[in-house]
């Protein structure tokens, strides 16, 4: 699939996270406390709970439901409840807009 503009990189606060709905399928762009955009599957692993709704500290971000914890960078869990981790995806600014590969 070809690069999708997701939305303006000042759309997404510092240590935030944004949902993103494309072809059926939920993702989540994550901004971290360096001003670095990353994406990955929207929904927790455990239960599918939206992960842009989490707590996002440094490059992690907590699940709301279950304080699974998931480093968005790599997409590896780091707390229980969940046990898979995440896909993550490329994701570039251009232009001042966030733009993922999926």
């Amino acid at each position: 699939m070809p690069w999708i503009d997701v939305c303006g990189a000042d759309d997404l606060e510092e240590e935030g996270g944004l949902r993103f709905d494309h072809a059926g399928k939920t993702f989540a762009i994550f901004r971290n406390h360096q001003d670095q955009y990353y994406c990955t599957d929207g929904l927790c692993t455990h239960e599918n709970i939206h992960l842009a709704d989490g707590l996002v500290i440094e490059n992690t971000v907590e699940c709301p439901k279950h304080a699974s914890v998931f480093d968005f960078t790599t997409g590896e869990v780091e707390t229980p409840p969940a046990c898979d981790n995440l896909r993550t995806y490329a994701v570039k600014v251009e232009g001042g807009r966030v733009i993922i590969d999926v």
